[in-house]
């Protein structure tokens, strides 16, 4: 085969070269086809696999960890959480809102073939600046995508993270994550079992959209990115609130061995991957696949990534079940093959073979590389940061001011209030609280999730940014009274074959791996999305944590938000730095303030962090806490702002609050320094001596801070005299924060 024919499907020479041995021939037009999209990057994990290895996957309530579609957690009494979160970020860049609202799919799809009905959405994205007109439309077709979608399909939207920095202006990133109950005894896996079963086709028609999607997928964006228009996906969410209303129907009908969805390679992707987990083959019949385009080749209709679809393995003899509940449901279903022993994956065309390969061979057996790691020089440059750089604040009011109407820090309400997210009436917690809380129907029982990472932390210190985003996203599910039990992840980076890109992700994986370890909280699946690249121009490396907790009584769960004038405000954590500077090292502050991205972010103690955390746990089931919300982005100042700004369940309300830190020079860094373990609660004042007890005997430091109280944010400092530092009315604080995004908009 003449080398072009190859190259251009994005296969490397030794590539090729193993294909040809593996085979013992040349391998067909089709057969080529199938290897490019399943030995890409984003179907393969070529550079990624080995070091995902090192992640800790099992845990007390791991039921089933990576490699199947989701990934299965335990919640007692007989029920499972589903949980998997995935990337959309190529198509983003071409074509917003079907690159949303597809990756909406693809994610719940993944949820569906586990057999779990689709219960939440949450998404972290990430954009470049708002006052560039690309960047706006990205944004606002982003949001479109999510919001279309996810609201036709009936599943609330009940959290994520929205950040805005020139890193990702030429490579935004959407990232979508999806949670589903289930009973344990009816947990599906995606497996060919059984020799002689049906192999069926659900859904939509197949046409040539998506063809090669994750060879798109596989590598960097250049100057041709809106040519690759062809290669987006176009969603059709009614079509899919069908399949899942048909797909729980066919679990519960026990006619269904196992399930996988269609999403990248399409049809290749789900019966290689699916025959390879069971030791089986398959064997199709193309011209038994319902196609929606005339003339499509066998080439073109394995390679599709048509929407809506779903692949079946039925058991033997009750084919015509399947059909019954798929023609009830007003869908399309096809028998396109059967599961056969051998071990292969036969593609015929009207009896005639067009493809015969061994699936485990396209579906495992890729190969898995180990580029060359580099420190990256601008580390250098970046990494260090003199506190003398910084000069000193002269208006701290004005600098939380800035602060507040920093896009990153802002009121993300603009968002969330396009998404249904209150939509089958089991949200508990509503979005833009430190986690969202959910309850189980016919249980006292609910589950916690949100969405951490910071770009900016893992640029300037990989692992020690990693550690962080576990643990910030640990600490958000306890804020509200979860028991953090387990991670999913979407790795966002550069080009991995690029020295420094590797060195990068080495380094997130590792610091991951320790703060998983050491937390409780095992990785039970994820994404892996290289190539986040434009001609030279990586994100920030962006590893984005998924974290789940689980609340035994859902009467218990706590708020962010301060609720009664009187009660004392107390900080769990260090109120100072152990040294200048210590905390502003990649701070919002420094970025926003001082315009500067530099310094290593305050490094994690995972001691104190998991103290901490129990502490918190233990305070909220005993009923001693008002609210409680984490400290990060922003620091101490900001969370006060937060805390006094109200939910639609409580109005705003002020705070008065003295730092009493002697010898401490920075008052930047006291106000707006980030650092981790920290969390601001309230409390009614005759709880206080049960609270110092508790912290006593977890060994965490706690400082009496100030009231509620008021319609003012009042923090001072205690120098000898005590000096007020910030004077604000709560109500012009919030209208700044809250109006912030929609501004940039206009």
């Amino acid at each position: 085969m003449k080398a072009e024919n190859w190259q251009q499907l994005g296969l490397k020479p030794f590539e090729y070269e193993k294909i040809v041995k593996s085979l013992g021939r040349e391998p067909t037009w089709t057969e080529l086809g199938m290897f490019s999209v399943l030995w890409s990057e984003h179907c393969a994990y070529k550079h990624s696999r080995k070091l995902l290895k090192t992640l800790p996957t099992q845990g007390e309530r791991v039921l089933i960890g990576p490699g199947e579609n989701a990934g299965v957690v335990d919640l007692g009494d007989g029920l499972a959480v589903v949980m998997k979160i995935e990337s959309h970020n190529h198509p983003i860049a071409v074509e917003p809102y079907q690159g949303a609202a597809t990756g909406v799919g693809g994610i719940v799809r993944d949820i569906m073939a586990m057999g779990a009905r689709p219960v939440a959405l949450l998404d972290s994205l990430r954009f470049g600046p708002l006052e560039e007109a690309r960047n706006r439309f990205i944004f606002g077709g982003t949001v479109g995508g999510i919001a279309g979608y996810g609201n036709c399909l009936g599943i609330p939207t009940v959290g994520g993270e929205v950040y805005f920095e020139e890193a990702y202006s030429l490579n935004p990133l959407c990232n979508v994550l999806c949670v589903g109950v289930i009973e344990k005894d009816k947990v599906k896996r995606g497996r060919a079992a059984g020799e002689g079963n049906a192999v069926i086709l659900i859904g939509n028609t197949t046409g040539r959209d998506g063809i090669h999607g994750c060879t798109f997928a596989s590598e960097e964006l250049g100057e041709d990115t809106e040519e690759k228009r062809p290669n987006i996906q176009v969603g059709d969410p009614f079509t899919e609130k069908l399949l899942i209303e048909a797909c729980l129907e066919l679990v519960d009908s026990g006619a269904v061995v196992g399930m996988t969805d269609m999403g990248a390679a399409g049809i290749t992707s789900s019966c290689a991957e699916a025959a390879a987990r069971a030791g089986m083959g398959i064997e199709i019949d193309v011209a038994k696949v319902p196609l929606r385009e005339e003339g499509m080749t066998p080439y073109e209709i394995m390679l599709s990534e048509s929407q809506e679809r779903m692949l079946i393995i039925a058991e033997k003899g009750k084919e015509d079940q399947v059909k019954a509940i798929c023609d009830k449901w007003g869908l399309r279903s096809a028998q396109i093959g059967v599961v056969t022993a051998d071990g292969m994956f036969r593609v015929r065309e009207r009896g005639t073979i067009v493809a015969e390969v061994p699936a485990k061979l396209l579906a495992e057996e890729a190969p898995i590389y180990t580029p060359e790691a580099r420190k990256p020089a601008y580390l250098d440059e970046v990494g260090h940061l003199d506190p003398g750089e910084v000069s000193p604040i002269g208006d701290a009011a004005e600098c939380l001011r800035i602060l507040l109407r920093t896009p990153d820090l802002a009121s993300k309400e603009y968002v969330y209030r396009q998404y249904d997210h209150m939509v089958r009436t089991d949200t508990i917690v509503l979005p833009g609280a430190d986690a969202a809380v959910l309850r189980v129907k016919g249980s006292r029982k609910g589950f916690a999730v949100c969405t951490d990472g910071n770009g900016r932390h893992c640029y300037l210190d990989p692992r020690s940014g990693a550690i962080s985003a576990v643990a910030e996203a640990a600490r958000n599910v306890c804020c509200v009274g979860a028991k953090p039990v387990a991670v999913t992840n979407c790795l966002n980076f550069g080009n991995p074959e690029k020295p420094e890109v590797f060195w990068q992700f080495s380094q997130v994986i590792e610091g991951m791996a320790e703060a998983c370890l050491k937390l409780g909280t095992p990785v039970i699946g994820g994404n892996v999305s290289f190539y986040n690249e434009t001609s030279g121009h990586a994100v920030y490396p962006t590893p984005v944590i998924g974290m789940l907790g689980i609340i035994q009584d859902t009467s218990a769960v706590c708020t962010p938000e301060f609720k009664l004038e009187g009660d004392i405000i107390l900080l769990l954590g260090p109120i100072a730095p152990p040294q200048e500077g210590a905390w502003l090292g990649g701070s919002e502050y420094l970025r926003a303030v001082h315009r500067m991205v530099k310094g290593k972010p305050a490094r994690v103690d995972l001691e104190l962090e998991k103290r901490l955390q129990a502490m918190l746990l233990e305070a909220i089931g005993k009923g001693l806490l008002k609210s409680a919300h984490d400290i990060s982005d922003g620091g101490l100042a900001v969370a006060l702002a937060e805390c006094c700004f109200g939910s639609p369940a409580h109005e705003m309300i002020g705070a008065s609050v003295v730092l009493a830190t002697p010898g401490v020079r920075r008052r930047d860094e006291l106000l707006f320094g980030e650092a981790p373990a920290r969390v601001i609660v309230s409390a009614d004042p005759s709880d206080f001596g049960r609270l110092k007890a508790l912290a006593e005997k977890h060994d965490v430091p706690l400082t009496l801070l100030g009231k509620v109280g008021g319609d003012h944010l009042d923090i001072a400092i205690a120098e000898g005299e005590t000096k007020t530092l910030i004077h604000e009315r709560v109500e012009e604080l919030r209208s700044l924060w809250q109006g912030a995004i929609e501004c940039l908009l206009k």
